[in-house]
């Protein structure tokens, strides 16, 4: 089922790439092609990520270039793929998760909205924003661990971090591992699971509705229109059928405007998410893992509202960069995994 079926036939459409749905996939080609062209995007977006999160947990405020100079001159460039190995490892299954629950869920809800008579456009934000809210919870089972023990590499060593930061000493990821459960359990591996559902979902919800609605107003506000009586011209006599070029652009700039809708809105959570996964407290001179009130309140003595937006910037650069990066990479996968390539045209 396509969502991009005309509300009415006897008005002109707006003329946008065929949408792929779930059952026109070669799935084993899917998750291949997926599985190399994410890592790739994984790598050049990594070191934002560790910035951003040396922020979240710094103990005072410090801008993105103070801390990306303190990193290099204390780590090297290897101080910003802290962790790595152990991210790329959880980015595949996490990934496959992800994009088997945003397409199943992206066809079943848009079929069923589109037979409840809901409009084209609205039909479209429903389908995507479901399909966000269960593909994030979906890949949040396996990529809590990952997070949790990536995080923990990330900012081990780091100079302007939390009193409180966890003191263990990682060798790895897989010692990492071992050390978190040998400490907490396996309780320790999902240690902001709660907050992370609470982050992600609403998160992914809101971009993915977001990114359909804008993808949707910015192709017709560029009048990529096809007439129903002539699919050579408008109404004005000039033909507007988009090509590859204005394609990935439409979506990039849609995807960096929906981040920036989603950034703004979950970035307290985040912030606290992450200082969950990271930090400890003490109790009677032992350490024990924070709650989520007493990371509030630790963060309201930092600095109030302010403290939870430490990191905003490369957040929303991470965001936008990932998921322009994210939508293009992955409309192209989705091309390329066609079992019929006809229906492309």
């Amino acid at each position: 089922m396509s969502l991009n079926a005309a509300e009415d036939e006897s008005t002109s459409e707006i003329h946008i790439p065929a949408e792929i749905d779930w059952d026109m996939l070669d799935k084993s080609k899917f998750f291949f092609l997926g599985a190399a062209l994410f890592s790739g995007v994984s790598t050049a977006l990594y070191p934002i990520v560790v910035l951003k999160t040396r922020l979240q947990v710094s103990a005072t405020k410090l801008s993105s270039f103070n801390m990306s100079y303190s990193i290099m001159r204390h780590e090297g460039l290897r101080g910003f793929y802290r962790g790595f190995g152990t991210s790329l490892m959880g980015t595949i299954p996490a990934r496959a998760f992800y994009m088997t629950a945003l397409e199943v869920t992206k066809s079943g809800v848009g079929s069923a909205t589109v037979r409840l008579g809901f409009s084209d456009t609205t039909a479209m934000a429903i389908a995507n924003g479901a399909a966000g809210l269960s593909s994030a919870m979906a890949a949040q089972l396996v990529w809590t661990p990952i997070d949790v023990v990536s995080q923990r590499l990330m900012v081990q060593g780091c100079n302007n971090s939390a009193k409180n930061l966890n003191s263990c000493v990682y060798k790895n990821g897989i010692d990492a591992f071992r050390k978190i459960v040998y400490a907490d359990g396996f309780r320790g591996l999902y240690r902001g699971f709660g907050i992370s559902i609470l982050t992600y979902a609403p998160s992914n919800a809101v971009w993915w509705a977001s990114y359909s609605v804008a993808h949707r107003l910015i192709w017709s506000g560029l009048g990529y229109y096809n007439s129903k009586k002539d699919e050579s011209f408008n109404t004005a006599g000039y033909a507007f059928k988009p090509d590859s070029k204005a394609t990935v652009a439409i979506q990039g700039l849609s995807a960096a405007l929906a981040s920036g809708v989603s950034a703004i809105i979950t970035m307290p959570l985040d912030t606290i998410k992450t200082r969950l996964q990271v930090l400890d407290g003490e109790e009677n001179g032992q350490r024990r893992p924070l709650t989520a009130l007493q990371t509030v309140r630790n963060l309201m003595k930092e600095g109030g509202l302010n403290a939870c937006y430490r990191g905003l910037g490369p957040r929303w650069a991470s965001m936008a960069m990932s998921a322009t990066t994210m939508i293009t990479t992955y409309e192209f996968l989705k091309r390329l995994s066609a079992k019929n390539q006809d229906c492309l045209s």
